[in-house]
């Protein structure tokens, strides 16, 4: 266990009263410590019904109780689920899953005098046409925008027609969206299923006390194997509280309570890692820390089609783009966790991702192309709006006091998540701060952000970008075939997006994970996913 340093003793009291609160129902004991994998999760979990799966906690629950046609593995590949295998043919728009046959729904009582069943295709055509029906509502229902019809060809194959070709579709297919639920049961519990979940995966549901305690308890019955032939999961449950805040997380981890904290927060950055981003040494012997990529880019935005002359210049939004040391961003205000971003929109760790095709720091050219707008404008004293929510505030400050040096004013505004959403999305807004997180893992995700039939409000294009050299290289990126071609595509039209800067990238995310030192096995990727179906803990030596 780890000595108490100053930040850690000033707040433990009022923390260990509120995770026992949390954790007075559940029993501790049904299983040995090293058996139970233990995670907070700060942001409450809103439903287990894998359909309306959109948010991160959303996910990582539901992940561990369903299964769909296929899953992605740490390195992004897309691998073999529920399907074993499939073919795709008429042009890359048909495809045909073949079902594995040892697949059967978690045990309920509303199941046959066995208690459970075996997935067949017709449970997937069940699935997809839930996702779809408009009464349900899933936020989930656009995975299949592109779909014209699927159906179950007999008991073992599952057949999906695509509009038109589209390479990412397979990638589509891991979203939780996609998983398999069984009829009988769904319809039994209507909107009730979000807490009574019946799935397949490698958990099934126990317990669910709202904003207190998660118990998922091992599938005996998964499918799944290691490399060894021995079946998944090793855990024998897994158990979730819901302290409200990132802090008492840390906290409740550093004395052991749980094995996994996930991302760096402002209020415990400082205490577990050195400017540099290395762990502190009272943390060494007992933490463990794991770090790779995340598919998230944070940047600014300018609203392309404002009349604020400032952001109408090309010369002052490279300015901005080159008129702040990144690094030192970085190293300040994030403890060196992140990738500062030299390249564009597409981040580190996508196919398409180019580093040479941004901006570097070059403060004596930022002064220039500021002078070089005063001169050609007769504006004297330049100045901008930034608009942001108060978790990116300190970015905005340290943006805006480099950029004064360049003789540019910027003024920050901050406003609520909410507000500023409702902005973007309306073109009420000039300049502000965004982030993308990869829907799924194709830079096509990203790049739809400037194809212009995707304006806001009725597409993710915020800026209002629009080039019909672009346009043609998107649309004909859905029909290249050829990976190696498709992935140039990708780099062309991002670097096309950067000569007209209508972004200023900051950073490329990493996903940042603490854990004690008896877990292994929990990984890393770059969609953020936390697969606990391979994870292990030993027993601690008194």
């Amino acid at each position: 266990m780890l000595k108490l340093t100053p930040f850690l003793f000033n707040r433990l009291l009022i923390t260990v009263v509120i995770f026992t609160v949390c954790s007075c129902t559940s029993n501790e004991n049904e299983h040995p410590d090293h058996l139970v994998f233990r995670y907070n999760e700060h942001k409450n979990i809103g439903s287990l019904d894998p359909a309306f799966s959109k948010d991160l906690a959303d996910i990582w629950a539901t992940h561990q109780l369903f299964n769909g046609l296929v899953q992605m593995d740490d390195q992004l590949n897309v691998k073999p689920a529920i399907a074993k295998n499939w073919t795709i043919t008429d042009s890359a728009t048909t495809y045909n899953f073949t079902l594995r046959n040892d697949v059967f729904f978690h045990k309920h009582e509303l199941f046959d005098q066995d208690s459970t069943r075996r997935v067949t295709a017709s449970d997937f055509e069940y699935s997809f046409n839930r996702l779809k029906d408009e009464t349900i509502a899933s936020p989930g229902s656009w995975v299949l925008n592109k779909v014209t019809k699927f159906s179950a060809v007999n008991d073992s194959t599952f057949q999906i027609k695509l509009k038109q070709p589209f390479p990412a579709f397979l990638g589509l297919l891991t979203m939780k969206y996609c998983s398999v639920v069984p009829k009988e049961i769904v319809e039994h519990y209507g909107n009730d299923f979000r807490s009574h979940p019946i799935g397949t995966g490698p958990f099934k549901f126990k317990r669910w006390e709202e904003n207190l305690k998660l118990v998922f308890r091992r599938n005996n019955h998964y499918f799944e194997t290691d490399a060894t032939n021995q079946q998944l999961p090793y855990l024998e449950a897994v158990a979730i509280t819901f302290l409200p805040d990132k802090q008492s997380e840390f906290l409740q981890f550093a004395q052991g309570n749980i094995d996994f904290v996930s991302g760096l927060d402002a209020s415990y950055k400082d205490e577990i890692l050195t400017t540099v981003g290395q762990l502190k040494t009272n943390y060494i012997d007992d933490v463990s820390m794991i770090r790779g990529p995340y598919l998230n880019t944070e940047y600014l935005a300018f609203y392309m089609e404002t009349k604020v002359n400032t952001i109408q210049s090309l010369k002052l939004r490279k300015a901005i783009n080159v008129g702040f040391d990144r690094d030192k961003m970085m190293m300040y205000l994030r403890n060196g966790i992140g990738i500062p971003a030299s390249g564009g929109f597409i981040p580190k760790g996508l196919p398409g991702y180019d580093d040479t095709i941004g901006f570097t720091y070059d403060p004596e050219l930022a002064k220039q192309l500021v002078s070089e707008f005063k001169a050609e404008t007769g504006i004297n004293d330049p100045e901008i709006t930034l608009t942001t929510t108060s978790n990116y505030l300190s970015f905005c400050e340290f943006i805006q006091r480099e950029l004064q040096k360049t003789g540019l004013l910027v003024n920050v505004d901050v406003i609520p998540p909410s507000s500023l959403k409702d902005a973007k999305a309306n073109g009420q807004v000039d300049f502000f701060r965004a982030s993308w997180i990869a829907d799924y893992p194709d830079a096509e995700n990203y790049l739809s952000l400037y194809y212009s039939k995707n304006f806001a409000p009725n597409g993710p294009n915020y800026t209002h970008f629009k080039s019909a050299e672009f346009d043609e290289m998107y649309e004909a990126a859905y029909l290249e075939t050829d990976s190696e071609r498709r992935i140039e595509l990708y780099t062309k039209m991002d670097s096309l997006i950067m000569a007209s800067a209508p972004i200023v990238p900051m950073f490329y995310d990493e996903v940042v994970r603490f854990t004690r030192k008896n877990v292994s096995g929990l990984g890393i990727n770059a969609t953020n996913l936390l697969e606990l179906k391979s994870v292990k803990k030993s027993e601690l030596k008194n």
